[in-house]
């Protein structure tokens, strides 16, 4: 085996040397009341500014099915297989939510126009498994593909993993022994320190319907983490949140593989987790960052939370950045320290709480005045950031509006009409701070087929949420 011939980067310092984003696959989903007549696809959208095709898609990759609904993504292979020349970052892997199917997606032949390399159908992960609803997808340094699961085939809470082979793509089985945890949702592993994490979203067959705040009183969504043993996929840790830690969704460990620490992003209550091992060798985690509710009438609860619904941290492990998806904002955090996250940059985009809307604030701990709404090129969008992407040099973040069809129809029916957007926010990486860049602009209201919800982004070459390093390196953080 050749060293250093594989996929990625060999450490993230070196991603962030990487070439400039100039492409990104984006899913495009089917509002509710279009699902039996269109079918979800994947968008290639061109985002090199010397292209004559800027700010366009250029290419639609349709699904075979309708009611899919496709989410979140990951590769075949990605820097967490650095070492071995064998493997290359050529199928991009589409989990379904509702369907419980997964796509696997040709990228490598003709990266500007993918198409469908294999289906695995859901009765091949039901039979194998006992798992559904399945989530994100890491690739691993075997070769093997791993994806976290929500639930079980009839829609009712259960966290697992399944296995896929990095060859003939077909399900391997189960990765976890014992036990399962109660929900599942998110994940990211480090073989450094034997470890995995995983967190909680809900049971499919609540969150399937829209949300319901009686769902929680019932147990119906998570507020724990989990810790596993790599080595022998046990279940070792259960790191109960409490009521400050409702829907901990997206897992970042540090970049850093020497780290031994990372957060958790918890949705419901808006707050942000620290995870890290203690100096006996036991998981822990403590509240870093709280985004205060805001007191409102015109609403379906009298407190509005944040909705942190995506985080993810620079390649540097410098900054964090956060998505409150009901406020309407986008937040920067130095993590120099990172016990202590320090708010460096904010920018609202849309949101439920703009002035001249439905919602009035009539209590504010942070802003003296509502928002403005998010007018571009004289139009505006009644839409909010939801998933983030940033670029390698951590220069650039990519934003998307949509986070589950459902959901969007609840929370702003206006986007699931007229259709989500795609942002791109200029980023000051020496003192912080986010800046709107008003001549980007990609508006999936305007496809060919009609409004369509786009939710993550992923850049053929890798970046910061969906690779993983496994060798020692130089700490990039003092």
């Amino acid at each position: 085996m050749a060293c250093c011939g594989g996929p990625g980067y060999a450490t993230p310092l070196a991603a962030m040397s990487g070439p400039r984003e100039k492409m990104v696959y984006i899913p495009c989903i089917i509002k509710p009341d279009e699902k039996e007549k269109r079918c979800d696809y994947l968008a290639t959208v061109d985002i090199d500014p010397q292209s004559p095709t800027y700010c366009k898609v250029i290419h639609r990759l349709e699904m075979t099915y309708r009611g899919d609904e496709i989410h979140h993504s990951g590769w075949n292979a990605c820097s967490s297989c650095y070492d071995d020349s064998s493997k290359s970052r050529n199928r991009l892997i589409l989990p379904c939510l509702n369907s419980d199917r997964i796509y696997v997606v040709d990228t490598g032949t003709d990266p500007k126009a993918p198409k469908i390399h294999k289906i695995v159908e859901p009765n091949e992960i039901h039979s194998k498994t006992g798992l559904g609803a399945p989530h994100t997808s890491h690739c691993l340094g075997s070769g093997q593909i791993m994806i976290s699961c929500m639930g079980d085939p009839d829609g009712n809470n259960k966290g697992g993993f399944l296995l896929l082979d990095g060859d003939d793509f077909s399900v391997i089985g189960n990765w976890e022994k014992g036990v399962n945890a109660c929900f599942g949702y998110d994940f990211w592993y480090q073989p450094l320190h034997n470890v995995m994490v995983s967190s909680e979203w809900g049971a499919p067959k609540a969150w399937r319907l829209g949300f319901n705040p009686e769902h929680v009183e019932k147990g119906l969504y998570g507020h724990c983490m989990h810790v596993w043993d790599w080595t022998t996929h046990e279940h070792i840790q259960t790191l109960d949140l409490g009521t400050e830690g409702f829907l901990p969704l997206e897992i970042r460990f540090l970049h850093e593989p020497t780290a031994t620490e990372g957060y958790v992003g918890c949705a419901l209550s808006s707050n942000v987790f620290r995870f890290y091992r203690n100096q006996k060798g036991i998981w822990e985690a403590e509240k870093v960052i709280d985004v205060p509710s805001k007191t409102v009438t015109g609403w379906a609860l009298p407190e509005m939370p944040g909705l942190i619904t995506d985080i993810l941290l620079s390649l540097d492990d410098k900054y964090l950045y956060l998505s409150n998806w009901a406020h309407g904002d986008i937040r920067q955090y130095d993590i120099t320290n990172t016990r202590k996250p320090k708010l460096v940059g904010q920018i609202f985009l849309g949101g439920s709480i703009t002035r001249g809307g439905p919602v009035t604030v009539t209590k504010d701990s942070e802003l003296k005045k509502q928002p403005e709404p998010l007018i571009i090129n004289s139009k505006e969008y009644k839409v909010s950031p939801q998933m983030l992407q940033l670029s390698l040099d951590g220069k650039r973040l990519y934003v998307t509006t949509s986070l589950y069809s459902v959901w969007d129809q609840q929370f702003y029916p206006e986007m699931t009409r007229d259709g989500s957007i795609l942002l791109q926010i200029d980023v000051d990486t020496i003192k912080g701070g986010l800046t709107l860049n008003r001549d980007f602009l990609v508006d999936f209201g305007q496809e060919p087929g009609g409004p369509v919800l786009a939710h993550e982004i992923r850049y053929p070459g890798g970046d910061c949420t969906s690779d993983i390093w496994l060798h020692k390196t130089a700490s990039h953080k003092l």
